[in-house]
């Protein structure tokens, strides 16, 4: 009799047992969460996304021809990227090539076109991680090398290090035979007028006794930084970034991009994200790492993720910018608190997107 007993209270605990319900006041802002039921769909087999930097981008201060001529560059670059993973290429091969011309575009802050340091030379940083096994490859003030990003796979793959940095570098890129240019070679009329454009604001407020650093213009000096994000068909992800970093910057100043789980990260777990944005807060936060982890260990969906990062986290610090990301099951976004952000985007159906200004 008590085994009966038993077996029916046992089948009553199980019959109420069930999940349990979310109570909204433990979710007080709201935040879409990961839904486990669909852990495992996929909503593209394979997809990649790209970015060219974020900051006061506007309509108004933008000719159709030069607007043009940035909506070609990043189908250009997309489109490279794409075909490497319609073919059934890596994730990595795709990010790498992607970005290889993006930093030959004197268009963007990285290779040709990156800014210039306070000493008037061009200061390279960029890095590469690898989702399927977190391995990571990052370059930071390099002079000479044509492509940082390949530069940044090659420690990734060929060294037992992550992060190598200025001759040191250099002198590993010449070991791997990669391109090198003559500094001159990144020099471009446009970057130095922004630069003595910089110095003079700089120099009028020093004058009146007033900080010249945060200065409209000086504050969107650093952006211009490319990234690209890719999922391939073997649900590999990989992110990679490159930039010339900040006009104006002195010391040997590194921002967030060969910093490894800030301007970039990698995870076939949960996303793939590459930022771009003020280095010194995109550090402090860890944005990219941080994405990442509030989708592994709270459960959010990677867009949830994205916008806690960017439209909260980083504004209270008092930074801005921009990050593009895309999951394991091929969802994809493109988020930033600036007036614009040059970003791109292609899904296993080859349909593309290109956006420039946030509305």
């Amino acid at each position: 009799m008590k085994k009966l007993t038993s077996l029916i209270a046992l089948f009553f605990l199980l019959l109420n047992c069930g999940e349990l319900v979310p109570n909204p006041d433990e979710n007080p802002e709201n935040i879409t969460r990961a839904n486990p039921n669909g852990a495992s769909e996929k909503v593209n087999d394979f997809a990649i996304v790209i970015h060219g930097g974020a900051g006061t981008i506007l309509k108004k201060n933008m000719t159709d021809e030069k607007e043009a001529e940035y909506k070609a560059k990043l189908e250009e670059a997309i489109s490279v990227g794409y075909s490497i993973l319609k073919e059934g290429g890596s994730s990595l091969d795709a990010v790498e090539k992607t970005i290889n011309i993006l930093e030959d575009s004197p268009l963007f802050n990285a290779g040709k076109g990156a800014v210039f340091t306070n000493a008037e030379t061009n200061e390279l940083d960029a890095s590469i991680m690898d989702g399927k096994t977190l391995n990571a490859g990052a370059s930071a003030g390099t002079k000479i090398v044509k492509n940082p990003i390949n530069l940044a796979r090659a420690i990734m793959d060929n060294s037992p290090h992550v992060m190598m940095a200025g001759e040191g570098a250099e002198t590993f890129a010449k070991e791997q035979n990669l391109e090198l240019v003559a500094p001159e070679y990144f020099y471009t009329e446009n970057r130095m007028n922004t630069l003595k454009r910089v110095k003079q604001k700089e120099l009028e407020k020093t004058t009146d006794n007033k900080s010249a650093f945060y200065d409209a213009e000086i504050k969107d000096s650093k952006f211009g930084t490319v990234g690209c994000v890719a999922l391939d068909k073997n649900g590999n992800l990989a992110a990679g970034t490159s930039t010339g970093g900040m006009t104006n910057k002195r010391y040997g100043r590194v921002g967030d991009v060969p910093i490894i789980g800030a301007g970039n990260y990698a995870n076939n777990a949960t996303c793939a994200v590459s930022g771009t944005g003020w280095g010194e807060f995109f550090i402090r936060a860890t944005v990219a790492h941080d994405i990442s982890a509030l989708m592994e260990y709270k459960g959010l969906s990677l867009e949830a993720a994205a916008k806690e990062v960017i439209q909260k986290k980083v504004p209270a610090l008092g930074g801005n910018g921009g990050v593009i990301a895309i999951d394991k099951n091929g969802n994809i976004v493109m988020d930033f608190n600036t007036a614009g952000m040059y970003r791109a985007s292609m899904n296993d159906k080859g349909e593309l997107t290109i956006g420039i200004y946030s509305k």
